[in-house]
């Protein structure tokens, strides 16, 4: 008998059914100086378990950590009170702005753009103060069970106008090369995970009706359940 494509076969592939997803923040960095708005992206090595060899935006896990990091201004209060309200826990505020912290820090240490500053913390130590302040809240996607990592990712979105930074000062880094400012009109000849490629078409689209993508609008969110892909507005 031929097995069900999403039929359990071996205990590898339960456990990564049964893989909880894990918190992580990604963050669509847009330069609109030009004619046509650009998007950061950058290629992930051939040694990572997690999607080797593709392009994607800047973004990671979040680390506990991050919801205690000190920030120069907090995300905008419609953004705060959606992602609260997505994360429906007594702890939603600071996981939210954790969440936020990720994406920026992830940014820094992937690319070298700092959307804040940088500043000497207790014992002398440096720390990134981040400014989450111009960052939207634009779409929210899981990784379908069976792969060997499983992600609840929020993606973030701003300008660098608005986060002041300098679309000229980006650097490759260990975790993503080949970084490059992708037209958002065309985005053909780079290998990009379906994921990626649907939230771009889905910022694009927003756009289309307001340029300036306002804060705590509505958002699409991804996720699998029986084998099944679904898109849900939240």
């Amino acid at each position: 008998m031929t097995p069900h494509p999403f039929e359990v076969q071996d205990k590898a592939s339960q456990a990564a059914v049964r893989l909880r997803p894990r918190d992580a923040a990604s963050l669509l960095l847009i330069d609109r100086s030009g004619s046509s708005p650009r998007v950061l992206v950058g290629k992930r090595g051939s040694g990572h378990a997690f999607m080797p060899n593709l392009y994607v935006f800047p973004g990671g896990r979040r680390d506990r950590s991050d919801s205690r990091q000190a920030i120069l201004r907090d995300l905008h209060p419609h953004v705060l009170a959606k992602l609260s309200g997505d994360l429906e826990s007594g702890t939603a505020l600071s996981r939210g702005r954790g969440l936020a912290f990720a994406a920026v820090r992830e940014l820094e240490e992937e690319t070298g753009l700092v959307i804040g500053r940088r500043e000497i913390g207790r014992n002398r130590t440096p720390r990134l103060c981040a400014d989450l302040g111009s960052l939207r809240y634009v779409a929210r996607a899981i990784t379908p069970p069976g792969n060997v990592r499983r992600f609840d990712t929020r993606f973030f979105l701003t300008f660098t106008d608005e986060a002041d930074v300098d679309p000229g000062a980006i650097s490759d880094s260990s975790e993503l090369h080949d970084l490059r400012w992708l037209d958002m009109h065309d985005l053909s000849g780079l290998n990009m995970p379906d994921i990626t490629k649907t939230i771009l078409q889905d910022v694009k689209a927003q756009m289309t009706v307001d340029p300036s993508l306002p804060f705590g609008g509505s958002l699409p969110f991804y996720f699998s359940r029986r084998g099944q892909f679904f898109r849900e507005v939240i």
